[in-house]
């Protein structure tokens, strides 16, 4: 089988391609570009980060790989698609008092979209696109469809940012290392010296502050409580997050939180931890993935957050979405933030964007 694999020079894509290879695949490696040229950004950036001035250094590293695995290695650019797709969302939400996760709408525009239908259109045959994603894949015969489901590592497991991926996408991508443990591929990683042993790896969207990204000029804002009441003020209040307690710069009798943010007054909304607890969640844009409805009687587990573990609740279809009744309370739902349904094997149902909660 022809294989591509999406390479962004780190363990976990590399020991994916050198798995497959020697599965007895025809495997090449690409890396999609999307740091665009002459894009001003502060020179302090130096991580290395998915979205990085250091892009071209990395595609060295990654070509040196590619000649260590023995595969054929291609740069495909998709720094337009990026920009108007992701990042324009990206900022877009934050000035609307919304908090977006941009690898969500990256892995199903660009890394599983844009990137392989370029990688078609400049000429490369293969059967079968694979990243180092930690999640699974599987057909069901019964359903007729593709289904989506945790990695069997809990604690790497990326599913919730592959939640919108579709039917199409899932049929032609191969997760090799779904199955395995974190400790597992580094060992891996380290007896074939493609990296040293103890190497950290980045998590992070972007490497410096986010309002580089945003663009949006500081302007002095108040800090209230929920009953009005200013308690210090700001320089923009997309500089806060729901949930946010560390650097508010109020002092208060008991730790405050930020509950909501008010885009047209300029505001931060302060509350004490009581204030950010929901149970009632509106999601839109929905994404159905291993099925294509809600059972109104069964008891999924409903991830709000990439780090949130996930709750129990009840799920049930809306005119726009869908809406998750918690067993008991969660904290800080997000307006722009993806709730992801999970059944209790594992499988990603389906998934939306939050849109109130309460």
């Amino acid at each position: 089988m022809n294989i591509l694999v999406g390479l962004s020079g780190g363990i976990d894509s590399t020991v994916a391609a050198y798995l497959l290879k020697e599965q007895g695949h025809h495997v090449e490696g690409a890396t999609m570009m999307i740091w665009g040229e002459g894009r001003k950004m502060p020179n302090h950036l130096s991580s290395n980060s998915c979205f990085s001035p250091n892009e071209k250094e990395d595609v060295k590293e990654t070509a040196e790989l590619c000649k260590k695995l023995g595969i054929e290695y291609h740069t495909l650019d998709c720094a337009d698609i990026y920009e108007k797709t992701v990042l324009e969302n990206f900022r877009s939400e934050y000035l609307s008092a919304r908090t977006p996760n941009p690898c969500v709408w990256c892995n199903t525009k660009i890394k599983f979209g844009a990137l392989v239908e370029a990688a078609r259109s400049s000429g490369l045959v293969f059967d079968k696109f694979a990243t180092g994603h930690y999640a699974r894949i599987r057909y069901n015969e019964k359903s007729g469809r593709w289904e989506l489901l945790k990695a069997i590592d809990k604690k790497k497991d990326q599913s919730y940012f592959l939640y919108r991926l579709s039917q199409e996408q899932l049929a032609r991508t191969i997760f090799p290392l779904g199955e395995m443990e974190k400790t597992e591929v580094r060992k891996i990683d380290v007896a074939l010296g493609f990296h040293k042993e103890g190497m950290e790896e980045s998590q992070d969207f972007y490497p410096g502050d986010y309002s580089d990204l945003i663009g949006a000029k500081d302007k002095i804002g108040r800090i209230v409580t929920t009953d009005g009441l200013q308690v210090g003020q700001h320089n923009g209040f997309w500089h806060y997050t729901i949930g946010q307690r560390k650097g508010l710069g109020v002092a208060a009798a008991r730790p405050l939180y930020v509950v909501a943010l008010d885009s047209l007054k300029n505001e931060v909304i302060v509350g004490y931890e009581e204030e950010t607890h929901q149970k009632t969640v509106f999601a839109s844009d929905v994404a159905f993935s291993s099925e294509t409805e809600f059972d109104p009687d069964e008891e999924y587990i409903v991830k709000i957050r990439s780090a949130h573990q996930g709750s129990p609740a009840h799920v049930y279809r809306t005119e726009d979405g869908f809406r998750v009744e918690f067993i008991d309370f969660v904290k800080a739902a997000t307006r722009g933030q993806s709730a992801v349904v999970y059944d209790r094997n594992d499988r990603v149902i389906a998934g939306g964007i939050i849109e109130e909660a309460r």
